[in-house]
């Protein structure tokens, strides 16, 4: 799996789902807890503007903070940065730099799959706050998975990335396990 090109397709789905929220639906509960939609649609912006600095090899503290205002037009703030993270991480050699993260020194290629199963599995949560239909393919969850699985831990959980699991049976489709290891009831929507 190519990680450039499934970050592109998870950018798609979420860019998809953020320019079709209707005017009324952006203080919208999510299932992200304390969020609406435009709190999520923010915090996707946010980890959009991330990306072009960190790709280049800054650090967190060198970059301090990065602006992702969605200001008057959110639906443009979101492009611009989905399309500017999707570039950098087009760039020759992208993938084989270090990406220096609050938490860790890591490979680009890590921190491109990483955010690819942010975008998927923020898909959902938008997908669900608004009523839209999602449409994933099985090896965009599969690399959603794959990402995310093995870091799982109670330590990440203590730190806020993940609320507690959700049971789901070992046999449910990959999404739904997804969702529920990352502290998501499934059946809250029709997917």
């Amino acid at each position: 799996m190519d990680p450039v090109s499934l970050h592109q397709r998870g950018v798609d789905v979420s860019t998809r789902l953020v320019e079709g929220i209707s005017d009324d639906q952006w203080t919208s509960p999510t299932p992200c807890a304390d969020w609406d939609v435009r709190r999520l649609v923010g915090h996707l912006t946010e980890e959009h503007a991330w990306v072009p600095p960190l790709v280049a090899g800054r650090t967190v503290g060198e970059i301090g903070s990065v602006d992702a205002e969605l200001g008057d037009d959110p639906v443009a703030a979101h492009d611009d940065a989905a399309r500017a993270a999707q570039s950098a991480i087009e760039e020759p050699g992208a993938l084989g730099r270090t990406v220096h993260l609050s938490y860790a020194d890591v490979p680009g290629s890590f921190y491109v799959l990483q955010r690819t199963a942010d975008l998927v599995i923020h898909s959902w949560d938008l997908a669900v706050a608004t009523g839209q239909e999602l449409a994933l393919d099985d090896d965009l969850v599969q690399a959603a998975w794959d990402a995310t699985a093995p870091h799982v831990s109670p330590e990440v959980r203590e730190a806020g990335v993940f609320g507690p699991e959700v049971p789901v049976p070992d046999d449910a489709p990959l999404l739904d396990r997804l969702l529920g290891l990352t502290g998501r009831d499934p059946s809250r929507a029709d997917r």
